[in-house]
């Protein structure tokens, strides 16, 4: 490609515009890195449309914005590509400030027409509230404008890291937030009925956990117990951690709850019981009774009505849509799943009564 005057004047104005924005990001480092980048994206856009470059101008670029600033990083030709995959990206989006009219484009590199407002798009600023390193995470991983500010507003709300961030996406939190089947509507008053709703998943995947198939519920919330950290990221951001197989005394009889937590957003106790099988309709009364004992024992006038999760191995939604019907507490229920031990593994493992009874010969 031959270097014409245009493409001399391109390359020294975003050297300034880079230089400008070095000396603004002592004041404000991200907001300023991501509409740099934004800039650079859409001037690679814009000029390849105008001259009908092809991608070994961004080649270029690169090699050339090194040699005009060696003690500048972050213009490597994989990320100019990645500003030019950002601008793209949410040029069309409600995260970028539209101006009236459309035009036509063909974009050279997928080889596809591509309708773009017409005028100046103003980048918003929800855009620049997180890292670059963080977009490259969510550009990478997401193929929608909804997934992608799902994770952006999710990132901002819970200050995840990159590695959380990329935790979050792998376990398809997505598709997951909010879809828990519930009564919530009928038996919470708006909005907190909303944030209950938007507050469960379905399913919870404990993926943190590697246990045997047949593992017991105790077992089951000892280890949860036993790497609260992780389960808390997995629960969501609000949840305290009160209490496990928690005892509540009821007239003469104690009862025990699997595990007792306190929602500081929405501000009410969470009940969580875990059953290793299917659903049965007869868990949701169960919970109906000790979210009532809960409500009365515990819950003071400061506290919204007490909540119930009931996490199932799998559930039949017909089986939960009856059981929820008559329900008059607020009660959500969903599946989760967890790593299962290979059973080539498990079946090399003693027995508790084989590990009993070697204990009992070296004792005698």
């Amino acid at each position: 490609m031959g270097l014409d005057n245009n493409y001399i004047e391109w390359i020294t104005t975003l050297k300034d515009k880079i230089r400008s924005a070095q000396i603004k990001a002592s004041l404000s480092v991200n907001e300023q890195l991501i509409m740099l980048y934004w800039e650079i994206g859409k001037s690679i856009v814009e000029k390849q449309q105008e001259h009908n470059w092809g991608s070994k101008i961004i080649e270029n670029m690169a090699k050339d914005l090194k040699r005009e600033l060696p003690e500048t990083n972050g213009f490597s030709r994989t990320n100019l590509f990645a500003m030019r995959k950002f601008y793209l990206f949410y040029a069309a989006s409600k995260l970028v400030e539209q101006p009236s009219g459309l035009i036509q484009h063909t974009d050279i590199e997928n080889n596809t027409i591509v309708q773009q407002p017409a005028g100046q798009l103003e980048i918003n600023s929800v855009l620049c509230k997180i890292p670059w390193w963080h977009h490259q995470i969510i550009l990478s991983n997401c193929n929608t404008i909804n997934e992608a500010q799902f994770y952006i507003y999710q990132t901002i709300e819970n200050n995840w890291s990159r590695n959380v961030l990329q935790i979050q996406i792998e376990s398809n939190l997505f598709d997951r937030q909010g879809k828990a089947l519930n009564n919530f509507k009928l038996t919470l008053p708006k909005p907190q009925s909303d944030l209950a709703i938007e507050t469960l998943k379905d399913p919870y995947k404990f993926d943190f956990l590697t246990l045997e198939a047949n593992v017991q519920e105790l077992e089951l919330e000892k280890s949860l117990t036993e790497n609260i950290t992780q389960f808390l990221l997995e629960l969501g951001k609000g949840f305290a951690f009160v209490g496990r197989q928690y005892p509540l005394q009821i007239g003469t009889k104690e009862r025990k709850l699997d595990l007792l937590f306190y929602h500081l957003k929405m501000h009410c106790y969470v009940v969580i019981d875990l059953k290793m099988g299917e659903f049965e309709p007869e868990y949701a009364g169960k919970m109906n009774y000790y979210l009532s004992a809960v409500d009365d024992l515990l819950k003071t006038d400061m506290d919204q009505p007490s909540i119930g999760i009931i996490l199932c191995k799998t559930k039949e939604n017909i089986d939960v849509e009856y059981a929820l019907r008559d329900i008059s507490k607020p009660l959500g229920i969903s599946e989760f799943s967890f790593n299962e031990l290979p059973a080539t593994i498990q079946s090399n493992f003693p027995t508790v009564e084989e590990i009993e009874n070697q204990l009992t010969k070296k004792l005698l």
